[in-house]
């Protein structure tokens, strides 16, 4: 009798086992449907399943220059388990506390009413973020790629930590499932469109449970930007030609035709004045080139770290015989910075491109929009 009782528990817990096994492969399995589809963004799917509480977050060719390279993270919930086979990150519930590596990501948290689940930042001088400063005390500074503290990082008790590739795996990889910390890509650098940037705040909704309200913040975006664009489509005539950015030791880097900041000049009537790439990444000319470039300009925006036009003549001290200089036409979007330099532009700048798009209407055509303060943008006097 004693055997048989013996046999039969064991029994009954091989079953048991095997049913969870093969209940965990079925919840991978069958998350296949898209909970939500991207209008905008290109790198990152949504999927679930209408019978599970469980989703499954892709972020699709997370670095430049990957090709049908996927990073997953599987989210369990409802008492739901992955599968012990599952080739990607497993968190246990929502994110409630995050490690951001991109201010980027901390910016759309705060579009959700979620910077309160940040624990851990890269760099926090630079973090322009109100929410964050006022609780700087209580946020470990992990440091910046290369030269991560994982002791502090480790220490902040992460639930999560956001990365973003530049032009390959993030080195912090391999370290973080040595310390079993699970992560996730975070690819709005990555998409040209400005929409599209701005869309991956529902993947970060996702993340901490709420996609519905990071659905409800975005749809109202597309809906502002759009109207902007209609008004400057059925308004202006001329489009003024635009010059950008400064120089970076011996060269002048200008971006793709197809870049993000190109998309913003042209939606808001802007001609940007560099045709002659149509890549993917920007491209180096000589100064002399860029002088000749900017001779032609009507605008020029975006001078590194200029405030003033006397700085722009100390970088640049050819460049004052210039048209857009000599008429004060130049322009930065640096009028909201940290004492460190840390620039709001590049970090807000994400979820508002109708705003910073309203400040590119108002400096290439002056009276189109009710007469409103410049954002993120200064001119240079």
């Amino acid at each position: 009798m004693r055997f048989t009782i013996l046999s039969a528990s064991l029994f009954l817990l091989f079953t048991m086992a095997s049913c969870g096994s093969r209940n965990a492969s079925a919840v991978s399995d069958v998350l296949t449907t898209e909970m939500y589809t991207p209008e905008y963004a290109g790198g990152f799917r949504i999927l679930g399943d209408s019978a599970h509480e469980s989703v499954i977050i892709e972020s699709v060719n997370p670095w430049q220059g990957a090709d049908s390279i996927v990073r997953r993270l599987f989210i369990e919930r409802g008492g739901e388990k992955a599968p012990a086979d599952f080739d990607g990150q497993v968190i246990s519930g929502n994110a409630r506390r995050i490690v951001t590596m991109s201010s980027t990501q901390i910016a759309m948290l705060d579009a959700i009413g979620a910077t309160g689940r940040v624990c851990g930042v890269s760099g926090i001088d630079y973090i322009y973020n109100p929410a964050i400063q006022s609780r700087r005390d209580s946020i470990a500074d992990v440091g910046f790629e290369g030269a991560v503290d994982y002791e502090r990082l480790t220490g902040a008790g992460p639930d999560l930590v956001m990365l973003y590739g530049v032009n390959g795996p993030n080195p912090m990889e391999s370290k973080l499932r040595e310390l079993g910390i699970p992560y996730i890509y975070i690819g709005d650098y990555l998409e040209e469109s400005p929409l599209g940037k701005a869309e991956w705040v529902v993947v970060l909704a996702e993340i901490t449970g709420q996609r519905r309200k990071g659905e409800s913040v975005f749809i109202g975006i597309p809906q502002r930007y759009n109207a902007l664009k209609a008004r400057v489509d059925s308004t202006v005539g001329e489009a003024p030609s635009v010059m950008l950015n400064m120089p970076y030791g011996d060269s002048w880097f200008m971006p793709s035709t197809d870049n993000y900041t190109v998309r913003l000049i042209t939606d808001a009537g802007g001609d940007y004045i560099y045709k002659k790439n149509s890549g993917n990444a920007s491209r180096p000319i000589d100064l002399e080139e860029a002088y000749m470039l900017t001779s032609s300009a009507d605008m020029w925006i975006n001078t590194g770290t200029a405030t003033t036009l006397a700085q722009v003549k100390a970088a640049c001290p050819k460049f004052t015989d210039t048209r857009c200089y000599r008429n004060a036409q130049v322009y930065n979007n640096n009028l909201r910075t940290t004492k460190a330099g840390g620039n709001d532009y590049y970090e807000s700048g994400i979820m508002h491109p109708d705003l910073i798009l309203r400040d590119l209407i108002t400096i290439f055509h002056p009276g189109i929009l009710p007469a409103d303060s410049l954002v993120y943008y200064r001119r240079l006097q």
